[in-house]
């Protein structure tokens, strides 16, 4: 997946610019918060945001569960370097890994619970299996997966407004979040108890969070 990295924002120049947009365009606090408490971390738990970007809800999540260990994955070096910035402000201690989604470099059953925002649409359908089959690989025994992300359009206006994000993160990509085929690839990929709990429209259309068990 390396190869077809794609900065967050699709062109490097506006990585700078995306916790703003990100904050403006999504309901971020409200959809994150909601993803968080939807994962009911055990004490002592180890967590995964997989995708972090500039590590705002692994920040959360270790503010809100200091004895968790919390560990950030995300390809992009710059994003990261944003995301360790803003742990250090926070008075955070996470963990900050440079890899690929569907290479995590962390060992089998080694997580307990793994989070994704705003990650999936960027990926083909071929990239999103992979990536879920490591989330599996890497979680322990009824270890749970938490994703937020473009899914289904609520109706036909959050339809149309969904067009501005696939004219910039692409249709080939972004045909899958349409479709609604996240719940769908998570059991292909031999997830448990799959299911759609709650969804945000917000002004670049809705956002879907969706949780499987190991």
């Amino acid at each position: 997946m390396k190869g077809n990295f794609v900065p967050a924002l699709r062109f490097k120049a506006l990585t700078r610019f995306y916790d703003p947009v990100v904050r403006l365009t999504t309901r971020e606090r409200r959809v994150k918060q909601a993803l968080i408490a939807s994962t009911d971390i055990p004490e002592g738990a180890t967590v995964l945001d997989l995708g972090c970007g500039t590590g705002t809800m692994s920040i959360w999540i270790k503010q809100q569960h200091p004895g968790a260990r919390v560990i950030g994955v995300d390809l992009d070096p710059v994003i990261l370097d944003i995301a360790r910035a803003k742990a250090e402000q926070a008075g955070v201690e996470i963990e900050f890994i440079e890899a690929s989604a569907a290479d995590t470099l962390l060992l089998n059953d080694s997580v307990d619970r793994v989070v994704s925002s705003l990650f999936f649409h960027h990926l083909m359908t071929d990239q999103k299996l992979q990536v879920i089959h490591e989330m599996f690989r890497i979680l322990a025994a009824d270890g749970e997966v938490h994703i937020s992300d473009w899914g289904r359009p609520a109706n036909s206006l959050m339809r149309s407004l969904f067009f501005f994000v696939q004219l910039l993160d692409g249709f080939r990509t972004t045909n899958d979040s349409v479709a609604g085929r996240l719940p769908e690839l998570l059991a292909q990929a031999g997830g448990r108890h799959v299911h759609e709990h709650t969804h945000f429209n917000t002004v670049l259309g809705t956002l879907r969070l969706v949780e499987a068990t190991k």
